[in-house]
Formats: structure tokens, sequence, C-alpha cells
């Protein structure tokens, strides 16, 4: 049986790109490629949306569109540019496949992904805490919003030289599909505003930068400053 076919009866099963990889002993940037390719052959229904959540304090230095109507419920809660966005759609009637987004809404972009997870109630109301563990807190949120969170930052990360996170492929999809331009303005008050993680090679991200942008057009902290 070909690859494409073992993938395809996999993900007939719920198995997650991840889950797919570890079965078939092939890296996940095997495995992605082919899911997405399955996906576009027959264009299924939207599966219905259980939840969707973004961390309180997620409009810090943001200007967003007051016509879209998106609050944030303690926006004095600021998160330094660092927004959590998390979305749980049905999978099976006691079960839903969850992923997990963590955008740098100021500079980078998606910086890291997670699932596809399939997990139950239980599960979820487990992980939720754990995963705004680092926030104030979270807040429901509609599905348009975390679009153009994640969409949005990741489009303006590339007008800067960035790409997301390799594990965003994976988890695209659940997201749906986003067109036209963002109701957000990007940067810190707009304005590209670097802020070094703890697994960032800033001197590249700075060599980046400087090829688009000059140093008055764009803030950054290192961490030893």
């Amino acid at each position: 049986m070909e690859l494409k076919d073992r993938v395809r009866e996999l993900r007939a099963q719920g198995r997650s790109p991840k889950e797919i990889a570890r079965a078939l002993k092939v890296a996940p940037s095997v495995v992605a490629p082919l899911v997405r390719a399955i996906a576009a052959e027959a264009p299924a229904a939207e599966p219905e949306l259980v939840g969707c959540w973004v961390n309180v304090g997620w409009s810090e230095g943001l200007t967003v569109d007051p016509a879209r109507g998106w609050v944030d419920e303690a926006p004095e809660s600021g998160t330094g540019g660092s927004v959590c966005v998390l979305v749980a759609r049905r999978h099976t009637w006691d079960k839903m496949t969850v992923c997990g987004y963590l955008a740098d809404v100021y500079c980078l972009g998606l910086k890291n992904a997670l699932g596809p997870e399939v997990l139950d109630e239980r599960e979820l109301l487990r992980f939720r805490p754990y995963f705004f563990g680092e926030y104030a807190g979270w807040q429901d949120a509609p599905i348009e919003l975390a679009k153009d969170i994640v969409f949005g930052s990741i489009d303006h990360a590339r007008t800067l030289g960035f790409e997301p996170h390799e594990d965003f492929a994976p988890v695209a999809d659940l997201l749906g599909k986003w067109e036209g331009e963002s109701s957000i303005t990007f940067g810190r008050d707009g304005k590209p505003f670097y802020v070094q993680g703890v697994e960032d090679d800033p001197n590249r991200v700075l060599q980046i930068l400087r090829r688009k942008l000059s140093d008055d057009e764009f803030d950054y902290a290192l961490a030893e400053e």
C-alpha cells in the first residue's frame, strides 16, 4: 500500500499527523503535506466549533477595528505581544479535536503550535488551565478573532522576513478559511517590536529585520538588557 493510502486510512481513524508519523515511522514533515492533499481531495463540511479561547490581555499594543466589536476582558493584564489561542472542534459525539497557537503579534508571528489532539470534555477542562497557565486568564473568543490573530500575525511577520513555526501546517485547518485583510494592526503601537524568547537566536532575528527595516523603524529588547 502506498504511503498516501496508509496516511488516509489512519487519518480516517482520527489519528493526528504526529501520531500517523510515529505509526508509519516517518518524519512529520513527510506526513503533513499528504494530510493536506487528502483533505483537499474531498472538501468536507467544517466540523462544529465547540469552543475558542484567547488569553486576556491579548489586545495590548494592538490597534483593533472597533467595528468588529472584539472585547479584551482584561486589557490591563498585558502579555507583551505574546498571545495564545485555543480552538476545539467536534471530532466524534464525545470527543473534540483541539489545537493551540502561540503568536508573537509584535514581530515573529506564529512561534509555536500544538496538536491536533483528540480530547474528551473532561480532558479539555484540565488542559485549558495548563495551556493558559502563564497568563492572567482566558476568555471566550469568536473564531474570527482567533483567525485574525493567528493568520494576521503570520502575514505581518512575513512582511518582516519570518515564516511560521513548522508545526503550524498540521493545525492550520482547524481555524478554518481566512480571507481578506486583518482587522488588527500588528506590532507594538503599529511598530515591529522584537522581544527575545528563550529559544531565539537574537542575532539572526535582528539580521533579518535589518534586511527590511532601518534601526529606527523597529524596536527590540534582548534578554541581557
